[in-house]
């Protein structure tokens, strides 16, 4: 199981969905997908993507916690 923690590269805003792609074992890219598409449905979606992005480190500070 990796660590979620935002990747130095490959992130476009925050890192966020590049981190539960590699989480999860998809691409970025259909993660960044299946975001937008959730927008779309009522909830608090974007709250949560910020949340997310404070509450995930970088990488490169993930990385000397260990």
């Amino acid at each position: 199981m990796t660590a979620l923690a935002r990747p130095t590269n490959g992130r476009m805003i925050g890192g966020v969905c590049a981190a539960l792609a590699r989480r999860f074992g998809t691409s970025a890219t259909t993660m960044r997908v299946i975001f937008l598409v959730s927008c779309l449905l009522p909830g608090p979606q974007f709250l949560l993507y910020i949340a997310l992005w404070i509450l995930f480190p970088s990488e490169d500070k993930a990385r000397t916690a260990w």
